[in-house]
């Protein structure tokens, strides 16, 4: 069987950048408490690392003094206001303190309980589920979605959910697959208390289940046989407290219950050189808006980074079931919104894969073939957003590629039609059932540090050369380099026609032929959006609007649709930052980078979701002298049963 080791919570911090620990985080919530007096009322919304400056990074020194400080969220429901504080751990004392009037922070995940219990308990919902045929509560499922701001009042001076609502015909029934389609119930969430019911009309729940358990599957496969993945000899990478090196690779890994897994300081070494690419890479925002106009479906969206924390819906991982091979687990310290101390073991997983092979030539001239079979390391981390799962899975190989993956599972949020209908803005899962086309976007924060912090952006666009005397058969063809120079040139987006990809280069460190050394970008697949431009969901993700942005580095922009966009009226983050047109030429350079995914369900789609991926690579282009896996040793052959060898 293959084995497992369990990374307990670090007794002292290695490197300035990693997560806060559980001691640290106690300490700063006694802290805001004892000195601030908070009331009950007061949630803590987040705690997590303040990173100190790029500069002192840089200059540390492992075994020196380490600057560790708390940044904290909170969210008083009494009187409806936010709060931002910094805590220096060392001294036990708040730095700073200030009211960031008018907006809404995070939603936390006590407040998703709660809300479904008062949702659950209010009389008036009670009352209109009798009405379409629902009398068991026990049985009602209500999932907790944001509001987000489509102009009312309201949505500007409380803190508002607007729940989905489900009934299961058991308690292990999967209770998506019958939607209380036409009651969206609407919460005050400081109150805790319904507002009211909205009622768009009685639909028939649907007629069938729609279950996927095992213990509820008939005729579960029994053709599978075994697979083990086996490391007689361990794993090939070593970790320091966060720190992990493997092959010539090495980076701080990082967690926070916003934005969930991070990456620090990579670094890759190059013969006697550790050469420097990413300072800090993590998933800035996304959202997933449909594409239904129909009233109980209209307002559905979810920025699922801002609005509900990945990083406090992570999963806990387990093995042989999320990860395979031989494992080393990392737990995710925060608190609830009480303040009290709440782990999640295993939300993040480390792990080798063999990839097929990564070079391989064949001489005729010769009898032996030579081949090398590929290994990436895998860092991973899984969240479930009440129907959806999202797993982020980054990859690094040994040739110097960076891969990012985004793998779409879970269940599709439904909606029930009356018996013999259809819809044109969705697919029908079962009779009386169909789920709503929609997308996913997400937006990746590059944060390169490509040979020191001096980097410029570069767009290629391929282009076929007209024939001529110097192209008499008119096959020549090169890519067109544009330097960006301001952020508001650099707003991009994909096209096809010319295979467009962007270059993140030093110009101040050429290679050995002379140019630039830099990584390439290179887009997997993508999508635009096709709400309108003036929908509400796109005017506080106007991150969408571009697949490329490039902004000079500032430590506190970190989020793509703004600190705050739950409940906000739009225009914040990139849109906003990006209107100073700041330089971008040669300086220390972010690059965000937007992918979408647009989902058409299918009928295979349910009950539950096969996975489905979205991504890009970084790839080095000109920044190391030759194939940097050209030093691998070559793969051991294998003997198969019959005798011979075989060497793929």
């Amino acid at each position: 069987m293959t084995r497992i080791e369990k990374a307990d919570l670090p007794q002292g911090v290695q490197h300035p950048l990693e997560p806060l620990t559980a001691d640290e985080i106690k300490t700063a919530v006694a802290v805001l408490r004892d000195e601030k007096s908070l009331l009950k009322t007061v949630r803590f919304v987040s705690v997590v690392l303040q990173e100190p400056s790029k500069d002192y990074v840089h200059s540390f020194v492992r075994g020196g003094q380490l600057l560790r400080e708390a940044f904290v969220v909170l969210f008083d429901n009494g009187k409806n206001q936010c709060f931002e504080a910094i805590v220096c751990l060392a001294d036990k004392c708040i730095r700073s303190w200030k009211h960031v009037p008018g907006v809404q922070p995070t939603m936390t995940a006590d407040e998703q309980i709660e809300c479904e219990q008062a949702v659950l308990e209010s009389a008036e919902f009670q009352a209109a589920c009798r009405r379409h045929g629902v009398e068991d509560m026990s049985l009602v499922m209500v999932d907790i979605w944001t509001a987000g701001h489509y102009g009312a009042q309201e949505e500007s001076n409380r803190r508002l959910a607007r729940p989905l609502c489900f009934v299961r015909s058991d308690p292990t029934d999967n209770g998506y697959a019958r939607p209380i389609e036409g009651l969206r119930p609407v919460v005050d969430l400081n109150e805790m208390k319904v507002l009211r019911v909205e009622d768009y009309g009685y639909v028939p729940l649907p007629p069938q289940a729609g279950n996927y358990r095992a213990d509820r599957v008939k005729n579960l496969r029994k053709d599978i046989k075994p697979l083990e993945v086996t490391q007689p000899e361990g794993p090939s990478f070593e970790v320091n407290g966060h720190q992990v090196t493997w092959q010539k690779w090495d980076l701080i890994i990082g967690f926070n219950s916003r934005e969930g897994l991070t990456l620090h300081n990579l670094s890759y070494q190059d013969g006697s050189r550790k050469r420097s690419i990413l300072y800090r890479a993590s998933l800035s925002e996304m959202v997933v808006p449909y594409g239904d106009p129909g009233p109980t479906q209209n307002k559905k969206n979810a920025f699922d980074t801002g609005e509900y924390g990945m990083g406090q819906c992570a999963n806990s991982l387990e093995l042989g079931c999320d990860c395979l091979g031989h494992i080393k687990y990392f737990d995710a310290v925060m608190t609830n919104s009480r303040g009290e101390l709440q782990t999640i073991k295993n939300a993040i997983c480390l792990h080798e894969e063999d990839y097929g092979i990564l070079w391989k030539h064949t001489d005729r001239r010769h009898t032996q073939p030579e081949v090398r079979r590929s290994r990436r390391l895998v860092i991973s981390s899984i969240s479930t957003v009440e129907n959806y799962e999202y797993g982020f899975f980054w990859y690094l190989y040994q040739d110097g590629t960076i891969q990012f993956e985004v793998k779409l599972t879970g269940i599709l949020s439904l909606g029930a039609l009356a018996p013999d209908s259809k819809t044109k803005y969705g697919t029908m899962m079962a009779p009386q059932l169909y789920a709503p086309n929609h997308q996913h976007f997400f937006n990746v924060r590059l944060d390169f540090d490509l040979d020191g912090a001096a980097n410029s952006v570069y767009e290629f666009n391929v282009k076929g050369e007209p024939k001529s005397d110097t192209n008499s058969y008119g096959n020549a063809f090169y890519a067109q380099p544009t330097l960006f120079k301001t952020e508001r040139e650099a707003r991009r987006r994909l096209k096809l026609e010319t295979g467009r990809h962007w270059k993140i280069v030093n110009d101040h460190i050429k290679n050995e032929v002379g140019d630039s050394v830099g990584y390439k970008f290179i887009p997997g697949d993508n999508c635009l959006p096709y709400a309108a431009a003036t929908a509400s969901w796109r005017k506080r993700a106007g991150f969408v609007n571009h697949h490329v942005w490039v902004t000079p580095y500032q430590a506190d922009e970190k989020f793509a649709a703004g600190n705050y966009p739950n409940q906000h009226k739009g225009g914040d983050g990139l849109v906003k930052w990006t209107q100073k047109n700041r330089s971008v030429a040669d300086t220390d350079v972010v690059f965000w980078y937007t992918m979408g995914h647009t989902h058409l369900p299918r009928t295979e789609d349910y009950p539950v979701m096969p996975a489905a991926y979205i991504g890009f690579l970084l790839k080095p282009a000109g920044f190391f002298t030759s194939n940097p896996a050209n030093d691998l040793p070559p793969s051991p052959k294998a003997v198969k049963s019959g005798g011979s060898s075989c060497c793929q």
